[in-house]
C-alpha cells in the first residue's frame, strides 16, 4: 500500500520510518535463527565462522556434518557412502536417524490424534446452547498457558503411575495435550463464521447427519482443521522439555538427541540438525499462510 499523493513531508517521513523500524525488528528475531545454516557448512569443528568461510574459501565450507547426521552410531565405517548397504547400516544403528524416525511417528500420531479431538471439541464448543462454554474453552487451552515445565512434571508423575512412561503411548498422549489447543482455536475461528442455515437447509433436503457433516461442514472447516494440525504436527515435532522427562534411549525424539549432544557431545551436527528444523518450520509456516488465504477466499473476505 503506498502513500497518497497529497501526503506531507511528515507522513512521508513516518511512512518510511515505520517500516525501516518493523525491518530492523524482524531482522533481529529472525538473522539469530538463519545464522545456524551457513554454519552448518563449516568444515571444521567449531561453532563460529572461521577465516576461510568469511573469505568464501571453497576448502572451509563442507557437507560433513549433514552426511554425520546418517553415519553417527553407525558400527560399519567402512561402507561405501549412498550404497544400499551404507543406507541400511544407517537406517537401523545411526542415533541420529533412529531420533528421526521416533520424532515423525510420534508427532504423525500426536498430531491425528489432536486434530479429531479438536475439531470435535470445537464443533461443541459452537453451539451456543452448551452450558459452561467459556470454562471449558478455558480448560481446553490451558496447556498453552501453563508453564511447560509444570505439564512435563505432573505428567511424568501420573504416566509413572500408569506405566507409561518411556513409552511411545505415553508420549504421544503428552504431546495430544499440547497439540490439541491449536487445533480448537483454528476450528473455532474457522466456525465463528459460519453460516448454519447451510446445516438446515441440507437437513431439510433429507441429507443424514454424517453426510452434512462430511459434505457441507468439514469443506468449509478444512482450512481450519489443517492449520490447527499443522501447529499440532509443529509442536509435537520440536518438543523437548516433555520428552525430557518421560523418554530413555529407545523413544528419544530428535530434540532430545539435541539436547543430549549440547550436553554430552558437542559436535556441528546440531547446526545441521537445527538447519533442517529450520527449513521444515518456513515450509510449515508456508502452507500454513497458504491455507489461511485459501480460508479467506472461500469465505468470500479477499478477492
Amino acid at each position: 500500500m503506498s502513500l497518497p499523493v497529497h501526503a506531507g513531508f511528515w507522513e512521508r517521513v513516518w511512512y518510511r520510518g515505520f517500516r525501516v523500524f518493523c525491518i530492523l525488528v524482524l531482522a533481529f528475531l529472525i538473522l539469530p535463527v538463519l545464522v545456524i545454516i551457513p554454519l552448518s557448512f563449516n568444515a571444521e569443528p567449531y561453532f563460529t565462522f572461521t577465516r576461510g568461510m568469511l573469505t568464501l574459501d571453497p576448502d572451509a565450507f563442507s557437507l560433513r556434518w549433514y552426511l554425520d547426521i546418517f553415519e553417527n552410531g553407525m558400527t560399519d565405517h567402512g561402507l561405501t557412502v549412498g550404497s544400499l548397504d551404507w543406507f541400511r547400516e544407517a537406517w537401523n544403528n545411526g542415533q541420529w536417524i533412529h531420533s528421526a524416525k521416533n520424532s515423525i511417528v510420534i508427532a504423525v500420531s500426536a498430531t491425528l490424534l489432536s486434530t479429531v479431538l479438536g475439531t470435535l471439541a470445537a464443533l461443541g464448543l459452537a453451539q451456543g446452547a452448551m452450558p459452561g462454554q467459556r470454562l471449558v474453552m478455558a480448560l481446553l487451552i490451558s496447556p498453552i498457558i501453563v508453564p511447560i515445565i509444570v505439564i512435563a512434571a505432573s505428567t511424568f508423575f501420573l504416566f509413572s503411575r500408569l506405566g507409561l512412561s518411556n513409552t511411545y503411548t505415553g508420549i504421544v498422549l503428552a504431546h495430544t495435550v499440547l497439540g490439541t489447543p491449536f487445533v480448537v482455536i483454528t476450528v473455532t475461528a474457522s466456525l465463528s463464521g459460519f453460516d448454519s442455515s447451510l446445516i438446515r437447509a441440507a437437513r431439510m433436503l433429507g441429507a443424514s447427519p454424517p453426510t452434512v457433516f462430511f459434505r457441507v461442514i468439514m469443506p468449509l472447516i478444512m482450512p481450519g482443521v489443517l492449520s490447527g494440525a499443522l501447529f499440532a504436527f509443529g509442536t509435537s515435532f520440536d518438543e523437548v522439555v516433555v520428552v525430557s522427562f518421560l523418554t530413555d534411549y529407545e523413544t528419544r525424539t530428535i530434540p532430545r538427541q539435541m539436547w543430549a549432544g549440547i550436553r554430552e557431545q558437542l559436535s556441528p551436527t546440531i547446526l545441521a540438525i537445527a538447519s533442517i528444523l529450520v527449513v521444515l518450520s518456513i515450509m510449515l509456516l508456508t502452507v500454513t499462510e497458504f491455507l489461511r488465504r485459501r480460508s479467506a477466499r472461500m469465505r468470500g473476505m479477499t478477492a
